[in-house]
């Protein structure tokens, strides 16, 4: 087993309840969370600061953004109890294409240029090895983006929609870059299927998954 497992992907596609599946089905396997829970103190300062998005899309660095992300990550790894793997909720690369997206709807850069400068400043920072798994609604990022605005079951507003469209551009172009281990195009199949593509698909040697999963995306 590798020490540790990613799952990636938009908002809505299903990372969550796939975490607590394969947590479920094996005692090695360890669920460790997002990075925000990790390294509190300075999402909590933003948040104090008045309009998180304000703060997300207008008053943060890319920097500044960036490194508090990639802190977070670091420190999650450390959270691990030897001899288990494991369950990152968004890996190094998803935190990459956030970072990036975020880049892009702020300062305008295009997204070759957005991911070519989150990654110089993730770079002195070293990283978990992580086997990172991309979960995305269709492999057409406009049709991925309307999958999952629909899920939200509210409006996207502001410049929200823009973020989450340049989000689903960079996740398939990371995609087609080789970037992760595996990427399943969950369009037209159900959680236990998407569940036994990441099973599969990364050869873990577990037991018959449990039938009719709940969807809870």
């Amino acid at each position: 087993m590798p020490e540790f497992i990613s799952l990636n992907g938009p908002d809505n596609v299903g990372k969550t309840t796939q975490l607590r599946q394969l947590a479920g089905r094996w005692t090695g396997f360890q669920l460790l969370g997002a990075v925000h829970e990790h390294d509190p103190g300075p999402w909590e300062r933003a948040s104090e600061a008045g309009d998180y998005a304000t703060w997300w899309f207008e008053k943060s660095t890319t920097v500044e953004l960036t490194s508090m992300l990639i802190s977070g990550h670091a420190k999650r790894a450390t959270a691990r109890t030897p001899g288990r793997t494991g369950l990152l909720d968004r890996g190094l690369p998803m935190l990459m294409a956030v970072a990036a997206a975020t880049s892009v709807v702020k300062e305008g850069l295009s997204a070759r240029e957005a991911l070519w400068t989150v990654r110089e400043i993730a770079a002195p920072v070293p990283a978990p090895q992580e086997t990172s798994v991309l979960l995305i609604p269709s492999l057409h990022p406009e049709r991925s983006y309307a999958i999952t605005s629909v899920r939200e079951g509210r409006a996207w507003t502001g410049i929200y929609p823009r973020y989450q469209r340049v989000l689903h551009e960079i996740l398939l172009r990371q995609a087609e870059e080789g970037t992760y281990a595996l990427v399943v195009d969950c369009e037209d199949r159900s959680l236990d299927e998407v569940h036994g593509c990441i099973v599969d698909g990364i050869a873990l040697p577990l037991p018959t998954p449990p039938l009719g999963m709940e969807d809870d995306r």
